[in-house]
């Protein structure tokens, strides 16, 4: 007798559908992935197809995997939700009660299903939302019955999970360290789990960032992907999982959540905890075509920068601690000249901050060195066309600070002491209802007093042994939730402030805190061999506007590596462009160049800042093309850039990715910046004519069969402009 289907909810965004069968006791997830075509023609046939064989040795019917899987379907893997009451209701069987379904008139839609769990006495709503840009975001709320009885449900964790199918085999995510921010590491999907966990109260510096799947040998402009990345900015789990039997019909799992420490989360009746967001993308165009959907889905935010991105000179590498009116008034005059736009006033302004080792806490003006306060350089960086900006580190505090003294009990730690300083520093624990107000008053105060324009927000020391109170409570949790607080009373204050996420550089880059901030500071490395990969990578999902990209000093101060001038430029040209030295020290030539590159940028800025990324897949790692192609392909701009010597004297024929090979196009150098070091006696006839004026090559040689480039030193790049013919 043929089994009668349940119903099924299907959204479908740009290319990516996701199916829903209301099955019972617990719906599942039919397909997550491509586009099927006729909604109700591809979810009868994924519910027919639905159920895999009954295998020996295992359950007596086909195993599902579940919205919200656990043991009671015959799940052996990483279960969606963990934890007990009082050591007991640790089988969870919920059962559905109720769901929804909503279409958008321009694509994707929402599923909202209700579960409840009699045994442990939650209630869990969880919600898919699928936007038109093919992101999925999932999450869920978790809620303890009022009538469960009084002891609390201790959850120890929950995961947010989809199927993948059998082809994904291949996992990518990332690593990093202190100015070395997401490298990537791909390894095969085995079986078992690949796991990452993050526990440093942030994502890190090594932060998994995103956690990619494909078919064997993917790259930026191929093959079959699909993503997950957490939007949260404290502790983390990334997981992807292949069990033997297969996870329902699908042959592997791919989520994460909330790491949450023992204790931490204890739902009393009528507590509510809800997940972060875990976004999930899809695409068969490689990493090019997820970063697609990365960046329209946070170009579609209502609060995304609509204006043109003010080029920065941030004083930091500039004079350090060595705060001097005099001295910064040159150094902002001096911006102003070369073309930027916005002048922010890094670390060193507040009581007793001489140092690393003071002071952090006390956030009022020094006296001692500012004794008119900051109103007279923030009025003459205004006057020369700037706005004003402000470096702040809200979180941490050094012992070394009249706030330590003062308030003991606002320091993250142990009950018994407090471990080592990191940095000098200790964590503020931001969600003590005291400290959080003198946050809000602080900052609050000295934007409306001094016209802040923009705020620097760092976050330099990881929470270690982050807990409070006499029982040490963990407080991880409550302080993400208290920043998170904080920023969004602060922007409803102060509709028009921008806010720059910044934690040892790039150490929390998440959705989580970029719903609340407008840009990165990609890293704190402005050495460009290493910001090559870093922003190529940190692109992967966000889009050029929202990352720092500054030019430093000749000599790297992170590095001690020597580049060249070109190189530099070229490299910060690709982002939100910024300044990173001491312009009052510079000859004329190179303020010259400088002044070149920001007029570059303000011409290139709207193309560059609304554009699609594109990146070739080179057999060379030590060459790199990389670009910004219109989204309607009429313009583009391209970096063909060398980090290292290579065995092969040639590159070959490169192709320019992201162009329509219907189209012509004319080709030319971009020489503002310079030419670069050359390796080689004469360059091919093409760039040779391109160095002069526009040479017109039919879109199909450039994208299909490429150019052959020019032969690089090391440490040098290149750019190529690429305009539509006719």
């Amino acid at each position: 007798m043929p089994r009668t289907h349940a119903r099924t909810l299907t959204l479908r965004a740009a290319g990516t559908a996701f199916v829903v069968e209301l099955t019972e006791p617990v719906p599942r997830v039919l397909h997550w992935g491509a586009d099927l075509g006729d909604p109700a023609e591809a979810a009868a046939a994924l519910a027919l197809t639905a159920d895999a064989a009954v295998l020996d040795n295992a359950l007596d019917e086909p195993r599902r995997f579940t919205v919200w899987p656990t043991e009671r379907d015959g799940w052996s893997g990483t279960p969606a939700q963990e934890g007990h009451v009082a050591g007991g209701g640790a089988a969870p069987g919920p059962l559905l009660t109720g769901s929804r379904h909503e279409e958008f008139p321009g694509g994707g839609g929402e599923i909202g299903l209700t579960l409840t769990d009699p045994g442990t006495g939650l209630d869990v709503e969880l919600t898919y939302h699928l936007e038109p840009s093919g992101v999925l975001a999932a999450g869920a709320a978790l809620t303890r019955a009022a009538g469960a009885g009084p002891q609390p449900y201790d959850l120890a964790r929950t995961t947010t999970l989809l199927p993948l199918p059998g082809r994904a085999t291949e996992l990518l995510d990332f690593t990093g360290k202190w100015s070395r921010e997401r490298q990537p590491q791909r390894r095969p999907l085995g079986h078992g789990g690949h796991v990452r966990e993050v526990r440093r109260g942030k994502p890190g510096l090594d932060s998994p960032y995103l956690l990619v799947a494909g078919v064997p040998g993917f790259g930026f402009r191929g093959g079959e992907v699909w993503a997950v990345h957490i939007a949260w900015s404290g502790d983390q789990r990334y997981l992807a999982e292949r069990l033997p039997e297969g996870a329902g019909a699908h042959a592997a799992v791919l989520g994460g959540g909330e790491l949450l420490r023992p204790g931490e989360i204890r739902l009393a009746p009528g507590d509510t905890y809800r997940t972060p967001v875990c976004h999930f993308a899809w695409s068969d165009a490689g990493l090019d075509g997820l970063a697609d959907r990365f960046h329209a889905l946070l170009r579609a935010r209502p609060g995304h920068p609509r204006t043109p991105r003010p080029v920065v000179l941030n004083s930091w590498e500039a004079v350090y601690f060595d705060h001097d009116l005099d001295r910064l008034r040159r150094l902002a005059e001096r911006a102003a000249e070369v073309g930027a736009e916005r002048f922010v006033l890094d670390d060193g302004w507040f009581t007793g901050r001489r140092a690393d080792t003071a002071g952090l806490g006390d956030w009022y003006v020094d006296a001692d060195v500012w004794p008119r306060g900051l109103g007279p350089l923030a009025d003459h960086v205004r006057s020369l066309g700037m706005d004003f900006g402000l470096w702040f580190e809200p979180e941490m505090v050094n012992p070394d600070s009249r706030l330590a003294r003062a308030h003991p009990d606002w320091i993250l730690g142990p009950a018994r002491g407090r471990g080592p300083t990191s940095r000098h520093q200790y964590v503020l624990d931001i969600a003590h209802p005291d400290a959080w107000a003198y946050l809000l008053e602080r900052i609050d105060t000295l934007v409306g007093e001094y016209g802040i324009a923009y705020l620097k927000w760092d976050h330099n020391r990881e929470l270690h042994e982050a807990v409070h109170g006499p029982h040490d409570r963990p407080a991880g949790h409550a302080q993400v939730d208290a920043l998170y607080r904080l920023l969004d009373e602060l922007r409803a204050r102060r509709p028009g402030l921008e806010i720059e996420s910044c934690a040892s550089g790039g150490g929390r880059i998440d959705l989580g805190i970029l719903q609340r901030t407008d840009r990165v500071w990609t890293s704190d490395c402005n050495d460009p061999v290493e910001r090559q990969a870093i922003q190529r990578w940190t692109g992967q999902l966000l889009p050029p506007e929202l990352m720092g990209t500054h030019v430093g000093d000749a000599e790297s101060h992170t590095t001690g590596r020597v580049t060249d001038a070109g190189f530099r430029l070229a490299t910060s040209l690709f982002g939100h462009a910024g300044i990173e030295q001491d312009l009052t020290r510079c000859t004329p030539q190179e303020l010259a160049r400088i002044t070149a590159w920001t007029a570059l940028h303000r011409e290139l800025r709207p193309l560059l800042h609304s554009g699609r990324q594109v990146r070739a897949d080179l057999p060379d790692d030590a060459a790199l093309l990389h670009g910004v192609v219109a989204a309607d392909t009429r313009a583009a701009l391209y970096c063909w850039a060398r980090v290292a010597t290579s065995p092969d004297a040639q590159s070959g024929r490169v192709p320019l990715p992201g162009l329509d090979p219907a189209r012509a196009y004319r080709l030319r150098v971009r020489t503002e910046l310079g030419l670069p070091a050359l390796h080689q006696t004469a360059g091919p006839a093409w760039f040779e004519a391109a160095l002069a004026g526009w040479v017109t090559v039919p879109g199909a040689v450039a994208v299909r069969a490429g150019l052959p480039m020019p032969q690089l030193n090391p440490g040098q790049a290149l750019l190529i402009e690429a305009r539509a013919a006719g």
